[in-house]
């Protein structure tokens, strides 16, 4: 029998209302966002999307993998959210010497004033609220393991000591998808341990490119508006985990991460060749997570089958691994995981 999906909550699996309070709170982050994308916007050109789903990353307490080749305003995207958000920012460029401690930080023997010396710790750039981790596939296992652990647990083991990093904290690594040489790519549990991956394309018009042209070739960048602190940041993530989920929705994003998975008997005869493995529970925790922040960051008090279906792609594409079948047919990830949402939208 095939599952319909509704975009509107039955009444025995509608979910409890927001409180009169977080409807207020709601509004007031849907302005936030759009005065975000609107500063943004002064030293951005175009890149929508992108915005939109680091805002959401940021809003859910999870870290993004940026992919996309040079030159698209990366680091300036990032570096721009973090001034916008009154954040600490910080820029790690990997390169395959770098070392844990290079990031983490070190004990380095000091003098006292009192003619005695001591260790002191000295914090690492991850010590920040925004972290910029550059092209992390250059970067060894060891160091990468580092790294990943202070995503995970938000805190740092170092010299036999553990440090608390500070909230908000957000990590956005970059990979450039051109050039493989002499990289260590990222294993699979470790990738799954990114909430998104966002893939930052070519400008999409003429215009965008001499607009591009013309903001970065004359005076300075503007200095973007504070338009929140941490502590409002913090209080907008907590938000955000109260926004109500109908179950249909719990049911649509469950069933559509099993049929990623090739030996599970929902998944589509045409999927098996292609794949070899799908995604984990991580990815239903991800897609329920993702949609929650875009919901309220579009000022909706209810999760909709939209948002779940919008945050679907950038969740599901790096947990998604094909088959050399695939590749040999020109069928990367991101075009099965379209296939899938196309195919779950016709059984609703």
């Amino acid at each position: 029998m095939t599952q319909t999906f509704n975009s509107a909550a039955t009444p025995e699996s509608a979910p409890h209302a927001l409180s009169d309070d977080d409807v207020q709170a709601v509004d007031e982050l849907r302005g936030a966002y759009a005065r975000l994308r609107e500063e943004l916007g002064r030293v951005i050109v175009g890149q929508r999307e992108v915005v939109e789903l680091l805002a959401i990353c940021l809003f859910a307490r999870g870290h993004s993998l940026l992919m996309g080749v040079p030159g698209l305003a990366k680091t300036l995207l990032v570096s721009k959210l973090a001034e916008t958000m009154s954040l600490k920012f910080s820029r790690i460029q990997f390169t395959p010497d770098l070392m844990p401690m290079d990031i983490t930080g070190t004990d380095i023997l000091q003098d006292t004033g009192d003619g005695r010396r001591a260790f002191e710790f000295i914090h690492g750039p991850v010590f920040a609220n925004v972290v910029l981790a550059d092209e992390i596939n250059r970067a060894p296992p060891k160091t990468q393991a580092a790294m990943l652990e202070a995503m995970q647990e938000s805190r740092v083991t170092a010299v036999g000591k553990t440090f608390t990093l500070d909230a908000p904290f957000l990590v956005l690594a970059t990979q450039n998808p051109v050039e493989q040489e002499g990289t260590y790519p990222l294993p699979e549990a470790q990738l799954d341990r990114f909430m998104f991956l966002i893939e930052l394309d070519y400008p999409n018009t003429e215009q965008e490119e001499i607009d591009i042209a013309r903001s970065t070739t004359g005076d300075a960048l503007p200095t973007l508006d504070h338009l929140m602190d941490a502590e409002e940041i913090i209080r907008h993530q907590e938000l955000v985990r109260r926004i109500p989920v109908p179950d249909h929705i719990y049911t649509y994003a469950a069933r559509l991460v099993r049929k990623t998975r090739p030996n599970h008997p929902d998944a589509p005869d045409w999927l098996r060749p292609l794949v070899a493995w799908g995604a984990g529970p991580r990815a239903v925790q991800n897609l329920i997570l993702g949609a929650k922040a875009r919901a309220a960051l579009l000022g909706s008090y209810m999760v909709r089958l939209e948002d779940v279906q919008e945050v679907a792609s950038p969740v599901l594409t790096h947990r998604v691994i094909t088959t050399f079948a695939a590749q040999a047919e020109g069928t990367d990830a991101k075009a099965v995981v379209r296939r899938l949402i196309e195919e779950a939208d016709t059984e609703r």
